[in-house]
């Protein structure tokens, strides 16, 4: 799973603290998301998100699934 936050706010030269005032979410978690050191990011949070930049998830979130495999 890949987040693809840190690319976007560069590509609408956006900071954490503009993103954080805007939204009220936590600097932390921001800074969390920016860096992709989150391993758990509520629901809410990434509906504020995508609501704020205007985005689908999928925009925000890449995640391919990984093959399975059959046990022998």
């Amino acid at each position: 799973m890949r987040n693809h936050f840190s690319r976007i706010l560069g590509e609408r030269l956006l900071t954490i603290s503009k993103v954080h005032e805007d939204t009220g979410i936590a600097r932390s978690t921001l800074i969390n998301l920016y860096y992709r050191r989150s391993k758990n990011v509520k629901f809410d949070t990434l509906r504020k998100l995508c609501d704020y930049l205007q985005i689908p998830l999928s925009e925000l979130i890449d995640y391919t699934p990984k093959e399975l495999t059959k046990e022998a």
